[in-house]
């Protein structure tokens, strides 16, 4: 999968992909069934300036790869994304709140995914140029 290039609304182009996995709260199994397909559907909601790439809910922990503006940060997204699932979750199914104390562990993993190839930086820089001599010649 060829990765994609991102501007933002203050033109940074950027690609940050990140691996990132977060666990329940003593690794119990409570994401099952209809509390799994509602966190996937409450992620998607949460993540603003975060494309979900791909996303899989397991019984005990989440695995995201995600796409993240590096002006908001990937520590960020993450912990906007445990928090608003969290709240919700246990407001919808209360049951969670009886089995664990909170429903995510303080902790997650995160690992940034893929390089830029010299041919891709290359071909941005070379782009720059011709944009920039394009505005020199509108004067």
């Amino acid at each position: 999968m060829k990765k994609k290039y991102t501007t933002n609304k203050n033109s940074i182009v950027y690609a940050c992909r990140y691996l990132v996995a977060f666990c329940v709260k003593y690794k119990r199994k409570l994401l099952t069934e209809d509390v799994a397909e509602r966190l996937s559907e409450l992620i998607n909601e949460s993540a603003e300036d975060t494309d979900i790439v791909e996303l899989n809910v397991y019984p005990d922990h989440v695995e995201m790869l995600i796409d993240v503006d590096p002006q908001s940060g990937v520590n960020k997204a993450v912990k906007r994304i445990k928090a608003h699932t969290a709240r919700v979750l246990r407001k919808e199914y209360p049951d969670l709140m009886t089995k664990v104390p909170t429903l995510w562990t303080d902790s997650y993993f995160i690992s940034a995914v893929g390089n830029p190839s010299r041919a891709d930086i290359e071909e941005y820089i070379d782009m720059q140029k011709n944009s920039q001599r394009q505005k020199d010649k509108m004067g």
